[in-house]
């Protein structure tokens, strides 16, 4: 009796074990995040691979990134609720990307606000083969419940959270950087900004369809003006004021490189070897996001 006792137990804790055991970094201390994976999502990491922080705004919290499944949005509740004991009553995207958004489900289904910019109406209607990655490396158990929803809050160039102890301003830094919808999460009294997309870092930057060069230069411009103590990015665990810097030098380079080889008439399957961004091959996945990423923005000029 006490064996079928004790198989029971067991069986029952794993059922109900947690998916994600969120380990966080306190970056001040009204804001704690949680760093995602350095790779594209994987069996391993379940799809958690984007930064996710959540802001202690005094009468409640703010979580920033709904996060890869609805299960992970849970999780992360969770364990708000057990270290501050206090509501989550809104939850920011700082863009479309499946693992950052799918997520949103949870916060959906248990009526907490999913504020976004107004441009990811669009892109979620253009892009249902984004949300087929993390299904294919999680369980049905681990992505029960997961699905794509509407935002409840549109934003556009500024909208701001009042709290009793401090405000959130989420920003617009330039009409799209990685994609059209990027927005920022900015914290003046904490001097503290998470950039979503627009910075990346322990990983290389990726340079997409939907990326815009000229824009994504003026968005980490505009950061650099602001002079923010505490800048985070959607990838990596770096947070100092300067963690931009490598992502504005390398899309610089990266503009001015393979726009020359284009009016060279340098072939596109040759273009690689027209990018001087050795400089940058200790990020993660360096070897192959470089190419791509010229050859995608070498596609870009061929169309403007």
């Amino acid at each position: 009796m006490k064996k079928i006792l004790l198989v029971s137990f067991l069986v029952s804790t794993s059922l109900f074990a947690n998916i994600y055991e969120l380990k966080p970094i306190d970056i001040t201390k009204n804001i704690r995040c949680f760093i995602g994976d350095f790779n594209p999502p994987t069996k391993s990491n379940k799809g958690f691979v984007s930064n996710v922080c959540y802001i202690d705004k005094g009468d409640s919290i703010v979580v920033i990134e709904p996060g890869p499944t609805y299960n992970f949005a849970k999780e992360l509740n969770e364990y708000i609720k057990k270290h501050n004991g206090k509501k989550v009553t809104q939850v920011i995207a700082t863009n479309f990307h499946d693992d950052r958004y799918t997520g949103a489900s949870y916060y959906k289904q248990n009526h907490i606000p999913i504020i976004a910019h107004k441009t990811i109406v669009k892109e979620l209607e253009e892009n249902p083969d984004k949300f087929t990655r993390i299904p294919s490396v999680t369980t049905k158990e681990q992505y029960a419940n997961s699905k794509v929803v509407q935002p409840d809050i549109l934003t556009d160039e500024r909208y701001v959270i009042k709290g009793s102890k401090l405000n959130i301003e989420v920003l617009k830094l330039s009409p799209g950087s990685n994609s059209a919808s990027d927005i920022s999460v900015y914290v003046p009294k904490e001097d503290f900004i998470f950039t979503g997309n627009t910075v990346f870092n322990g990983r290389f930057i990726k340079y997409g369809k939907y990326s815009d060069i000229d824009n994504w230069i003026k968005a980490l411009e505009k950061l650099q003006s602001m002079n923010i103590k505490y800048v985070l990015g959607g990838h990596g665990k770096e947070y100092d004021k300067n963690s931009y810097k490598n992502n504005l030098e390398y899309l610089n380079i990266l503009k001015s490189s393979v726009k020359k080889a284009y009016e060279n008439n340098i072939d596109r399957q040759d273009i690689k070897k027209h990018i001087k961004d050795e400089k940058f091959s200790f990020y993660k996945h360096f070897d192959s996001l470089s190419i791509s990423n010229a050859k995608t923005y070498y596609d870009q000029l061929q169309w403007q």
